[in-house]
């Protein structure tokens, strides 16, 4: 009963992970964050053979789960920390989220709840092919809903890691008492023997002897033996 629960209770934090990811990677799209695309794309992977592993018994597959959870507990920490710039790391610095490739920041900067952008026109702070807005009336600033989003992955990887361990560990014990290489060998089984269905039959050769009144008569092998 042990054992279901807690494969059960996997299955479900990876279906929570699952969500959680496709859901931060479509917004992630959306403000063209390819860092964070590429890992969440390599999570969607690792949660998916996580969940495969738990319904078909594989502990190898929830061990390299349990690893990348490690991964991916750093790397939204990371992230946490960039976007409430703990240290010297800065908002500023949009190339680590972006590759340099774009000047796009988080999609919640300008669709947050409540959020009202305002176009800047003429500005001489604006690049070539861009514009400069403002935002203000936001409910909850972007980075605040960022480090949320991080902090739910980071929660979910926590149970993940803690589950995935205890099952795989299940599933190791379960291997290890059962022997795979001797089969059914190691517990005395013996396969039935097939039955033949070729009787074998005495064989009796027919001999003559001579009776007092010199007739003859046919015995067996038994009555010649008998006399």
């Amino acid at each position: 009963m042990g054992k279901c629960t807690g494969r059960c209770t996997l299955v479900v934090i990876c279906s929570f992970q699952l969500v959680a990811a496709l859901e931060r990677q479509v917004f992630d799209f959306l403000g063209y964050q390819w860092a964070p695309i590429l890992a969440n794309f390599l999570h969607i992977m690792a949660v998916i053979l996580g969940i495969f592993g738990t319904v078909q018994f594989r502990s190898r597959y929830l061990i390299l789960y349990a690893v990348w959870l490690v991964l991916w507990v750093g790397w939204n920490s990371f992230i946490i920390c960039f976007y409430l710039e703990v240290g010297h790391l800065s908002q500023d610095r949009d190339f680590l989220m972006t590759f340099n490739t774009s000047l796009h920041r988080s999609w919640w900067m300008e669709n947050g709840p409540g959020c009202l952008v305002t176009l800047v026109p003429n500005s001489p702070l604006a690049p070539d092919d861009h514009h400069v807005i403002t935002v203000s009336g936001c409910l909850l600033d972007y980075q605040y809903i960022e480090v949320v989003s991080s902090a739910l992955q980071v929660f979910l990887a926590l149970f993940g890691f803690v589950y995935a361990c205890y099952v795989s560990k299940v599933f190791l014990e379960d291997e290890d008492s059962f022997d795979f290489i001797g089969g059914f060998d190691s517990y005395g089984y013996q396969p039935p023997q097939k039955a033949s269905h070729l009787q074998l039959q005495p064989l009796y050769t027919v001999g003559e002897v001579s009776s007092p009144k010199g007739g003859k008569r046919r015995i067996t092998d038994d009555q010649e033996a008998s006399v």
